[in-house]
């Protein structure tokens, strides 16, 4: 150019006349050339009323294709709707979090009493959770769970701080972008590095709650977006590795082996239309390149979630190919529109599906195939909890009394009397409320949040009890409502009977307490030497393995002078024996990489205090995913000299940690 200036000289100050302004267009604005051989077209179907079309402007009869236009007009290639306009910006690695500020927040800050944050986020944290240099880039399942645990971990104490009134966001609207700024900034992530295909340590029908979990194992960098993509070979080229289809579009995915995508753009107006043409660029061109180039496409589903309105559950369901693709006119006389058909690859099992069909078995639709009992609580649960065999000819378990809690529980007088908290009758206990006696006995801090979640692991859960003022549907009696989730107890090939979900479970979601008779240490070492099994006994005295569930303060440049334990303090042995008297909690099996943890709870009635055992939900669970805990081991085995007790199972949990063996 020849009032251009070299890459590396600075112009004096004024030199610029500000006043020219080249008009340059990009060279993707020029006519390509291309070779006159029309390439073939691709194998499959074609949606009816659709012929197929060759991109690089071959043939488009439709006699050579023998699909009959029937009338309508037919489609047009997506070829002919190139755009030059410049990439997406967000298709290069921008993960799109920062576009969603908070424009609402309130002016007035309110004054931290608890911790103070700290906002710089360009210190590495990431060894604090246990992610290596390497892992950063190629995870691996256990570090998949690790980046999960420590999003979740943030986001909940995120939403108990802003509960609380204790925190203000500032720009950030939603804790989950939040946390998730956090933990993208601090190095807190894994599979950073963009690829083709699966991602390490994601599974075929891993659930997501949140669009930022996805950014930070790198199954999809878009926040907001739903199509990611790579550079290709050419510097001027991107391909589609992942798309989101979660119903913002009119996507057909009845089929779970088939999706037909609608691209991004064209804008919606009032009555859901599409109001303007679909443009050839940014995602919609990574995908008409993927269609030509048949690379392999990451398809994550966007389910509703029943139990928050306006919110999606997403679920990894494996990689497709697209096999199609055309430009069509919306149904509702809006613009030009365009479709992918993708077809998954074979050998995948397909998680959407089984989705699809609990819903018709909820609805009734379907019946539930070896299904023995629709409610083997006899109507104990206010959700009905199915037995269900499709392994061999068992008819059922061994005969027992389904109990909701503890029968003949122990109390004990507390060191400080308390008649409850006094809290307004017609009202839940408000979250940073530090008169309520409750929250005082849980250090001050309310125990749960939306959904009823537990947001850390203590050494003890104080919840409201009976004597407590507060109505019945109090926030702070997660565990004392019985299921929140349709359960199934099913028979397991080589494990006995187990337990599932028909629905998806949140990290920190209670499951159930463990119900059944309180026996002391006597009663279970008579039972043992009467050569009774101890299968069904749940002993708080037993060694359990260590782990870390709860936040890293650090992360938040939280101060805080009691940091909070996760080593249980147990006020007293607790041994429940559940043979006879039981809930679903008896049917859970072991697993040394379980995902459900059990937490210790405490009522409070008359100056005595009870003592339960609920379980949560160590990480989300998807829908027909066992249920698994952890059954420890007996303190005689872990004794210094002692050799093992006799009576030890095999495991047969699968897992990369198992220990081959429980008691």
């Amino acid at each position: 150019m020849e009032k251009g200036l070299g890459q590396n000289s600075v112009p004096p100050p004024g030199s610029i006349d500000k006043s020219q302004i080249l008009d340059i267009k990009p060279i993707r604005c020029l006519i390509p050339v291309f070779s006159k051989n029309p390439q073939a077209p691709s194998s499959g179907q074609y949606p009816s009323g659709f012929s197929p079309f060759f991109p690089f402007g071959g043939p488009h009869d439709s006699s050579t294709t023998g699909v009959k236009a029937r009338g309508r007009a037919m489609p047009t290639p997506i070829w002919s709707f190139r755009s030059p306009v410049e990439e997406d910006e967000d298709l290069n690695g921008n993960d799109g979090y920062s576009h969603k500020r908070d424009a609402r927040s309130n002016p007035s800050r309110v004054k931290l009493q608890k911790i103070k944050l700290n906002h710089n986020f360009q210190v590495d944290m990431s060894g604090l959770v246990g992610i290596g240099p390497a892992q950063k880039y190629d995870g691996n399942q256990e570090v998949v769970n690790i980046v999960l645990m420590s999003f979740d971990s943030l986001r909940r104490r995120l939403c108990q701080l802003v509960d609380a009134n204790e925190l203000n966001m500032g720009m950030f609207k939603r804790t989950d972008l939040k946390a998730g700024n956090i933990c993208l900034s601090r190095g807190i992530r894994t599979n950073a590095t963009k690829r083709v295909g699966s991602v390490p340590g994601v599974e075929i029908g891993d659930i997501f709650f949140f669009r930022m979990e996805m950014c930070v194992v790198g199954l999809h960098s878009q926040s907001m977006g739903g199509i990611d993509a790579i550079k290709g070979d050419h510097e001027d080229e991107t391909l589609a590795v992942s798309i989101v289809s979660s119903g913002e579009y009119d996507n057909e995915d009845e089929d779970g082996d088939v999706l037909i995508y609608t691209g991004q753009g064209g804008n919606f107006n009032k009555k859901e239309k599409h109001v303007s043409d679909q443009k050839l660029h940014r995602g919609n061109l990574a995908l008409d390149r993927s269609s030509r180039q048949h690379n392999e496409v990451r398809v994550i589903r966007g389910i509703k979630d029943t139990t928050s309105l306006g919110s999606k559950i997403y679920i990894y369901d494996g990689l497709y190919k697209i096999q199609d693709s055309w430009a069509e006119k919306d149904k509702e006389g809006g613009g030009n529109l365009f479709k992918y058909k993708l077809i998954k690859v074979p050998g995948q099992h397909s998680a959407f599906s089984v989705w699809k069909l609990i819903q018709k078995w909820k609805s009734g639709f379907l019946a539930r195939s070896g299904l023995i009992l629709p409610d083997l609580s006899s109507g104990a649960e206010s959700i009905p909890v199915s037995l269900v065999n499709e392994v061999d000819n068992v008819k059922s378990p061994a005969f027992f009394t389904y109990f909701q809690s503890l029968r003949h529980p122990k109390s004990f007088s507390l060191t400080q009397p308390s008649h409850g908290c006094s809290c307004n009758a017609k009202k839940a206990c408000v979250p940073g409320d530090l008169d309520c006696s409750c929250i005082q006995r849980n250090k001050g801090d309310f125990p749960y949040i939306i959904h009823g979640v537990l947001v850390n692991r203590k050494p003890l859960v104080h919840e409201c009890g009976p004597t407590c003022k507060c109505f019945p549907n109090c926030k702070n009696r997660v565990s004392q409502s019985g299921l929140k989730h349709q359960m199934e107890v099913f028979k397991t090939k080589d494990k006995g009977w187990g337990l599932r979900s028909w629905d998806p479970i949140r990290a920190g979601a209670f499951i159930c307490e463990y119900a059944g008779e309180v026996i002391d240490k006597a009663r279970l070492s008579q039972l043992i030497k009467e050569g009774d099994t101890d299968e069904y006994v749940f002993d708080t005295t037993r060694v359990y393995e260590s782990f870390k569930w709860n936040y890293e303060p650090k992360l938040l440049g939280e101060v805080r002078t009691n940091k909070s334990s996760e080593d249980y303090a147990m006020p007293h042995p607790l041994i429940i024996n559940a043979k006879n008297v039981g809930n679903v909690a008896r049917f859970m099996n072991h697993s040394c990489s379980p995902n459900v943890f059990w937490q210790p709870v405490l009522y409070e009635e008359n100056n005595q205090s009870f003592l339960h055992v609920a379980f949560f939900a160590l990480r989300h669970i998807p829908p027909m995913q066992e249920l698994t805990y952890d059954y420890g081991t007996d303190r005689s085995d872990n004794a210094e000299g002692s050799s093992a007790r006799k009576g030890r199972k095999k495991c047969f949990c699968g897992s990369v940690k198992c220990r081959g063996s429980f008691t």
